[in-house]
């Protein structure tokens, strides 16, 4: 049989790092058949490169199918001998790309979109935030009706190509708007000198309509990528095997870096198109990105693992709720061996390793519970269902009162491409003498810190805590979240603290009437919260997409997908409601206070159009007091918590 020297160093490195045994890939070449043995040759041509085949290729016809085999479909129900060829991390930079333009695009909009709403469609700065955070939301809670779809009918491969191109449309009616000029009202001719809204008309119906139009296709397009980028990729990996399921971990550190590079992008390069060539180029970039991703992802296919969906979870999940209501007046058995485990033998119906029967939520267990009426109907899930379908529920249980703890964080996460850039833009951001710092790019000290976070995290910090705690992830999902929130407490506080700040400076230097005359202040000040908050991010979102793709059953990934967009939809809209709130409430108010103690008549309320007669202080104060009862109910929620178990 060929040496291990005799093979490529990528050969070598994929062979050593394969779980499969030896006499699993005997087994297997005794199975396989001399055309499959051509097709795996020629799969493998494409997996080393061209040199290294021309070298090895005698040695490589007679030897290398007993190290890569592979499935017709290659999906995750294929033996561990026909695994190597597909999936793993040759299949990261295609996944990544797509998900990294994805963000380009997003975060290109994002970041800079007040600024176009407010500037370009003269809108209400109340307004214009309120826009922002429901298209947010909206696109962060499509990715549900995605993951039904996906894990139901489409499965996620198509999903994503089906999103892209519906996010494709969608940036590339941004650019048209922004370049076609009947679609925006005409220039302010006094915007520098007077208030916002004296001068300027507003867009019009019809103007709106068409911005609305190229965000339905965006919140479309998200609803089909963001449940299934990362699901997708974790698919690559197979959990029940030590070796991939470290690398596992690992793709999600990286995963979430590879965003933090396209964030970066979007707010330093495209913020500064956009703010100084012109919006048509700033929002057609995205547009050529996109077209670019789906491109590769689509020359991929071969290269991928496709997992095997167990029908519709939706449908399951309901499943459990009527046959537990059917047999409510039954007595759940003291033995939970007792429960109907299903027809496989391992109780899960043969397609994925089942869950374990846990303590919690005992009444679910009725839906499994056994009877002379349900025994004749055993196959008709409505009436009887299997302990791991029940599993599946109780996961997801579990899973609710986290998930309902980061709704709080997404909420002042959101205000970085918000009212943040409105007081940057109030602010000295020169650099020298010439040049001036775009002010949604300071969202960058967000990514950045985020970057360097990220490697020095899963360099030193896990293999470190690793030692000390004999954890393989160093520490638990749930720990890493509970910093994050913490951390996220003090950025809200310091954010207030600044604030108030910049407001003080306002007033002592004449500018309370005067919003559009930079404040005599650096706006390097707001750099501690953007980088506390970016410290944040990668506790807190990372530690979510660990613990809900780990939690979840196999066949509910995109669903764990969806619920993690799904906090970000409803922090955003908590956003709104609660913007919205304290405006109505705040405006009744009609007097302020000032610095020197004087009362000064206003209607402006907290979130006025002129900052430095608003209350931004009051409302980020208001957000660290809120998100420190959020951290406390998350402690509880995490006490409670039980890890699932695998038989």
């Amino acid at each position: 049989m060929m040496d291990a020297s005799d093979m490529p160093d990528l050969v070598r490195e994929d062979v050593e790092g394969q779980k499969s045994g030896s006499l699993k890939v005997q087994s297997a070449i005794e199975k396989t058949s001399p055309q499959d043995m051509r097709r795996i040759c020629m799969y493998k041509v494409f997996d080393v490169a061209s040199r290294s085949f021309s070298k090895f290729g005698a040695k490589a016809k007679a030897h290398w199918p007993a190290c890569y085999l592979s499935g017709k479909d290659a999906n995750l129900t294929d033996s561990d001998a026909t695994r190597p060829l597909k999936g793993g991390w040759r299949t990261a930079p295609l996944i990544f790309g797509t998900e990294i333009c994805e963000k380009i695009a997003t975060s290109g909009l994002h970041a800079n979109l007040v600024t176009y709403l407010v500037q370009q469609l003269h809108l209400q700065t109340v307004e214009a935030a309120n826009t922002i955070t429901n298209f947010n939301g909206s696109a962060n809670l499509s990715p549900i009706f995605g993951a039904y779809l996906a894990d139901a009918y489409l499965g996620r491969f198509r999903a994503i190509v089906i999103g892209s191109i519906f996010y494709l449309v969608g940036v590339v009616l941004l650019a048209v708007d922004a370049a076609v000029a009947s679609l925006k009202p005409p220039p302010c001719a006094h915007y520098i000198h007077g208030a916002l809204g004296q001068h300027c008309l507003p867009a019009s119906f019809r103007q709106k309509a068409f911005l609305y139009m190229a965000f339905a296709f965006l919140v479309f397009g998200a609803g089909g990528i963001r449940p299934c980028v990362a699901a997708f990729g974790a698919d690559q990996f197979d959990q029940n095997d030590p070796e991939e399921r470290k690398k596992s971990s690992k793709f999600f550190n990286w995963y979430y870096f590879s965003l933090g590079l396209s964030l970066l992008f979007a707010v330093t390069v495209l913020v500064y198109i956009q703010d100084n060539v012109g919006w048509s180029l700033g929002f057609g970039i995205p547009a050529i990105l996109m077209t670019l991703s789906l491109t590769c992802f689509v020359c991929g296919y071969k290269l991928y693992r496709h997992a095997v969906g167990n029908g519709n979870p939706f449908i399951r999940l309901a499943q459990v709720c009527v046959s537990a209501f059917r047999q409510r007046k039954h007595k759940v058995p003291v033995d939970p061996s007792e429960l109907f485990r299903g027809f496989g033998e391992d109780g899960s119906d043969g397609a994925f390793l089942p869950l374990k029967h846990s303590d919690q939520f005992r009444f679910l267990d009725k839906a499994a519970i056994v009877t002379d009426s349900t025994r004749t109907g055993e196959s008709n899930r409505w009436k009887l269902c299997t302990v791991h379908q029940v599993e599946e529920f109780k996961c997801l249980l579990r899973i609710l009162p986290i998930w309902g703890t980061g709704i709080l964080f997404t909420t002042a996460h959101a205000q970085q491409s918000t009212f943040m850039v409105q007081q940057a833009r109030t602010m000295d951001r020169h650099i020298g003498s010439r040049f001036q710092v775009p002010p949604a790019s300071f969202t960058v000290f967000s990514f950045l810190t985020l970057l360097v976070w990220v490697p020095f995290y899963d360099r030193i910090i896990v293999p470190a805590t690793r030692r000390l705690t004999g954890k393989e992830r160093g520490i638990t999902f749930l720990q890493r979240i509970g910093i994050g929130l913490f951390i996220s407490v003090i950025a809200m506080l310091i954010a207030g603290a600044t604030e108030r700040y910049r407001r003080y400076a306002a007033m002592t230097a004449g500018l309370a009437d005067l919003p559009h005359v930079q404040v005599p202040i650096s706006a390097f000040w707001l750099v501690p919260q953007y980088c506390l908050l970016g410290l944040a991010e990668s506790f807190v979102l990372i530690g979510q997409l660990e613990l809900f793709y780990d939690q979840f059953p196999e066949n509910m990934r995109s669903l764990a997908g969806a619920l993690f967009s799904s906090s970000h939809a409803v922090g955003s809209y908590s956003s709104t409601i609660i913007v919205e709130l304290i405006q109505k409430f705040s405006e009744k108010s009609g007097n302020e206070r000032q610095p020197n103690g004087s009362l000064h008549g206003h209607q402006g309320g907290w979130f006025s159009n002129n900052l430095n007669r608003g209350h931004l202080d009051y409302f980020y104060w208001l957000l660290g007091s809120l998100g420190a009862i959020n951290f406390v109910a998350f402690l509880l929620c995490a006490r409670w918590y039980k890890y699932k178990n695998l038989h």
